[in-house]
C-alpha cells in the first residue's frame, strides 16, 4: 500500500514551468489549494490516505528528502511512489509501474542510492527527448504553450491512475 508520495522537481522560480519540474506542477495542479509545512527537506503534507513531499534538495539530490521521509515514517520500498518527468516517454503520456531502470534519471539515481532500493512505484510523466542537443540542458527549459495545453489534458488522467496507485497503467492524451 502506498503511503508516501514524492513529486519530484526543482525549488526556485526559475524552474517552475520547465520539464523537469512536471512533478511539482501536477502536485500543484492536484492540490492547489493547501498549506504546505517544511518537513523531511520538502513541501511536506499529511492527507489521512498518504504523506506527500515535493523535494526542496534539487532533483540530483532527491534521494536526501525522500530517505529523510522513509526512514521517520518507517517506510519499505514498495510503499514509496515517485513521480517525476521522463524523457522515454512522449509528451501527453503518463505510465505507473512498480520498479524498472532508471533511464540515466538522477533524482531517481539519487533516491534509489539513499534508500537502498528501486523497487518503488513510479509515475513517469512524459516530456519528449530533444531532437538534437544537450539533455541537461532540455530538461530545464520551459514547456511550450502547446506542451502546457497537453499537459492540463494530460493531469486528470494522471489523478485516475494516482487513484489505485499499486495497478499499473497508462494514459494518454490524442495530439
Amino acid at each position: 500500500m502506498i503511503r508516501l508520495i514524492a513529486f519530484l522537481g526543482n525549488p526556485g522560480t526559475e524552474y517552475r514551468a520547465t520539464r523537469h519540474n512536471v512533478g511539482f506542477m501536477l502536485a500543484d495542479f492536484l492540490y492547489p489549494d493547501v498549506s504546505w509545512q517544511m518537513k523531511f527537506h520538502s513541501a511536506y503534507l499529511s492527507l489521512p490516505e498518504w504523506k506527500i513531499i515535493k523535494p526542496m534538495t534539487f532533483m540530483n539530490l532527491s534521494g536526501t528528502a525522500v530517505s529523510e521521509a522513509v526512514s521517520f515514517l518507517k517506510l519499505k520500498s514498495d510503499e514509496i511512489l515517485v513521480v517525476h518527468d521522463d524523457t522515454e516517454l512522449p509528451i501527453g503520456t503518463a505510465r505507473l509501474q512498480k520498479g524498472g531502470g532508471l533511464q540515466g534519471h538522477k533524482g531517481l539515481r539519487s533516491i534509489k542510492e539513499r534508500i537502498g532500493s528501486d523497487s518503488f512505484y513510479r509515475l513517469r510523466i512524459g516530456i519528449g527527448k530533444p531532437r538534437h542537443g544537450d539533455l541537461a540542458l532540455f530538461v530545464t527549459t520551459p514547456f511550450t504553450e502547446d506542451e502546457r495545453i497537453t499537459l492540463s489534458s494530460l493531469f486528470p488522467l494522471c489523478r485516475k491512475l494516482l487513484s489505485s496507485p499499486e495497478k499499473e497503467g497508462s494514459v494518454s492524451v490524442q495530439n
